[in-house]
């Protein structure tokens, strides 16, 4: 099916839309069933949050719709302020009011709408999220919004697809838009904003604290949870610490091996294809790198439970998360998103307060929390537009323009986050609640 009217350049607002693959796109192709009323309703309370919004809307090529008072009411936007270009209305507002926010990802990859500044928009929308859904409609949330599939649940089974359906795309596809570390989670920047040249050292920073964190030195037995791509477990390696670092996506594991062994560290650093509940023995130190979101909300006491099962006597976790408030982690805990459909299935960003919770549960203190947003936000950035400027490249790679549109909006929607402080990262340091955790403190 080929669509027409709006560009396949990310971000485009002006050329042709992009051919929509059925067998690889279906519910982009194809629009959700929804009644009359339902999509009226939509449109309404769509129409109605937006004019309360600092944004553009335009239908098409029409004239822009500038309802908020004190923006010019011309075509040119002098104020930075970011425009809403609606080419399809009407499928829009039927995928929002069939499938919420799965809808309005999927109406961007069926490129239905395109944004001048597509980070500004979302960001705007995130920061403004109440005034597009109703409060006696938020209380509902359980009855409208999709759950989340059960398949998707962490599992021992459920963990291995979920991570290989991420992380296992292509290792030549995230080496497009990282940097040569290959780190994959937020740097810690000398100086805000950031230059694309400061992000290696960036990543070795954020490693290092981590390590600094977790008193890895030589001889430090040490435990890596999540592997990525092995750039944690060689800084550690190089410190003369002994490391095994685990991970269930094949193709990382086979690449952090070349590297690992590049590097000449290989004979302090194994690499094993295997889920944290599964590891065995007690490490002076346990570090895990942006994992605990893939873990899932009902596996969390699993999660911290194994860390401190694993922790020696004395020993430190160090652990950088992701996190949200409270408050929208409980509201979004069982609803199925278009993150968790196209990007993260399985996942949940947890609060501060469910990390302390569960920690807790698990015998572990917290003795340090860093936070450091603005730097993801930064980071991400560079990612983007490393991603957006390479497209043939990604086209080569086997992926096509539609899922060019979605890991765009992907790390738009990712960067906005942060930006408007919906998201955070945060490093915690833990030690063993007791005795166990005297000699750490």
């Amino acid at each position: 099916m080929t669509l027409s009217t709006s560009s396949d350049a990310p971000g485009g607002t002006t050329g042709r839309r992009p051919a929509v693959d059925p067998g690889r796109w279906p519910d982009v192709v194809r629009l959700p069933r929804a009644s009359a009323p339902r999509t009226a309703v939509a449109r309404g309370l769509v129409e109605r949050g937006l004019a309360r919004m600092p944004l553009r809307v335009r239908h098409g090529a029409g004239p822009l719709r500038v309802p908020r008072p004190g923006v010019p009411r011309d075509d040119t936007p002098r104020d930075g302020t970011p425009t809403l270009t609606l080419h399809d209305p009407a499928a829009f507002h039927r995928r929002i009011g069939a499938d919420g926010l799965i809808g309005f990802g999927e109406s961007y990859m069926a490129g239905e709408w395109d944004s001048d500044d597509l980070v500004g928009l979302l960001t705007v929308l995130a920061t403004h999220i109440d005034a597009l859904i109703p409060a006696p409609l938020r209380l509902l949330r359980g009855v409208w919004a999709h759950r989340r599939p059960l398949s998707d649940r962490g599992t021992l089974e459920g963990a291995r697809d979920n991570i290989h359906r991420h992380y296992d795309l292509s290792n030549e596809l995230f080496a497009l838009f990282l940097d040569p570390s290959l780190t994959y989670s937020s740097a810690l920047f000398d100086t805000l904003p950031a230059t694309p040249d400061a992000l290696t050292a960036a990543q070795h920073r954020k490693i290092d604290r981590l390590l600094d964190a977790a008193g890895v030195r030589r001889g430090t037995r040490l435990l890596e949870i999540g592997t990525g791509w092995g750039e944690l477990a060689i800084r550690a390696a190089a410190r003369g610490a002994d490391v095994l670092t685990v991970t269930l996506s094949e193709e990382q594991r086979d690449l952090a091996l070349r590297r690992i062994a590049d590097a000449g560290v290989a004979g302090r650093v194994t690499v094993e294809l295997r889920d944290y509940r599964e590891v065995e023995g007690q490490y002076d130190a346990v570090v895990s790198v942006e994992m605990i979101e893939a873990v899932g909300a009902d596996f969390w006491p699993s999660y911290f439970t194994a860390l401190r099962r694993l922790l020696a006597p004395g020993g430190i976790v160090a652990l950088q998360a992701i996190t949200m408030p409270h408050d929208r982690m409980l509201a979004t805990a069982r609803t199925h998103t278009w993150i968790s459909k196209y990007v993260f299935p399985g996942g949940l960003i947890p609060s501060r307060h469910a990390i302390a919770r569960e920690s807790a549960a698990a015998g572990l203190d917290i003795t340090h929390d860093l936070g450091f947003g603005d730097h993801y936000a930064e980071t991400l950035r560079l990612w983007r537009e490393r991603f957006v400027e390479r497209p043939d490249a990604v086209d080569a790679l086997g992926f096509d323009a539609t899922f060019r549109r979605m890991w765009e909006l992907y790390l738009a929607y990712s960067e906005a986050g942060f930006r408007s402080r919906y998201l955070d990262v945060r490093q915690f340091r833990m030690i063993a609640s007791g005795p166990d955790g005297e000699a750490a403190r």
